[in-house]
């Protein structure tokens, strides 16, 4: 990994992930003599918070407003627009949501998306969602999300097992509308020219991709878990990651995604290749032993920005850790 840049994280963050801007002045000169232009108002600084509204939570950042549980459902947040354009930017299951529960030797119902869960607003405008352990689901979940910043959103989700559970997983998924070009950040390997980089997921490594922590994660994605139903994947194991950071960028709009995770928390990052219609970025987090009434907890962020560059996604990257003290 790069040696951190204080002053292009402390850019990027202000600028890119927090979509912040310097008020206007009105237009026009002040006549001879007179007051120079009055400065315009300042727009009300955007709110970081969700807002219940019925079975929902809405939120309107100043750069992305959309909702939480769209109709009640746990499909993360979704739908999500650009403020200034109104552009769609999830996809139909939406960003940050909890999909498959695996382990070594099952599969917990389909997904979180169809486990019975309740929510609310907690401190800071945060919202809580929480699964209890049912005949197909022997463990409890809970997932708080928090706005840090008009681009940025933050997901902790923390899982108490009713039974010993072996290598668990929780599937984190997020599509997009648009962002078609993806990218995992790996370790040096011949794709990358020998150094720590991006790697484009092209459809010439296979419609599905998925990059392991290393060899003991390889070891979890190949134990038979992607072969259950419904819906079951064949991955292409890809290079190990530097750390898990993905990016999907859209040219039409200058926007790029970055999902992260500290390394402890993720043991995988996936995604098809840029011609595949989910458009999506998955993170496979915790991939641990957990005996019953073991807590563990996974955090995930998405940072939403303009032209935000690799070294840029590295630098946001380096400025997270730094903020959770990993």
């Amino acid at each position: 990994m790069t040696r951190p840049w204080p002053m292009v994280a402390c850019i990027i963050l202000g600028l890119f992930a927090l979509g912040r801007h310097e008020p206007g002045f009105a237009a026009g000169a002040a006549p001879a003599g007179g007051a120079p232009p009055a400065a315009a108002a300042p727009e009300a600084p955007a709110k970081l918070a969700f807002v219940a509204e019925g079975k929902e939570y809405r939120f309107d950042t100043g750069l992305v407003r959309g909702t939480l549980r769209s109709g009640g459902k746990s499909l993360g947040l979704g739908p999500v627009a650009d403020a200034a354009s109104q552009a769609p930017l999830a996809g139909a299951y939406g960003w940050l949501s909890h999909y498959r529960l695996l382990d070594a030797g099952a599969r917990y119902g389909g997904g979180a998306w169809d486990w019975a869960s309740r929510s609310k607003l907690v401190a800071d405008g945060a919202v809580e969602v929480a699964w209890s352990a049912d005949d197909a689901h022997p463990l409890d979940m809970k997932a708080v999300y928090h706005w840090k910043g008009p681009g940025t959103v933050d997901v902790a989700t923390t899982v108490i097992p009713r039974k010993a559970l072996s290598r668990f997983e929780v599937f984190l998924a997020s599509y997009f509308n648009g962002f078609p070009v993806s990218a995992v950040y790996v370790k040096p390997c011949p794709e990358t020219g020998g150094k720590a980089g991006f790697l484009e997921a092209k459809p010439s490594y296979g419609p599905w991709q998925m990059f392991p922590r290393d060899d003991e994660a390889a070891r979890t994605i190949r134990d038979g878990r992607w072969k259950r139903p419904p819906n079951p994947v064949d991955w292409k194991v890809m290079p190990p990651l530097a750390a898990p950071l993905a990016v999907r960028r859209d040219a039409k709009s200058g926007l790029t995604a970055l999902v992260m995770a500290p390394p402890d928390d993720c043991f995988a990052v996936s995604t098809p290749h840029a011609a595949e219609g989910h458009r999506s970025l998955y993170f496979s987090l915790l991939g641990r032993d957990l005996s019953a009434g073991q807590s563990a907890t996974a955090r995930a962020r998405l940072v939403l920005g303009r032209g935000i560059s690799d070294e840029q996604a590295v630098a946001i990257y380096q400025a997270y850790l730094r903020e959770i003290g990993n």
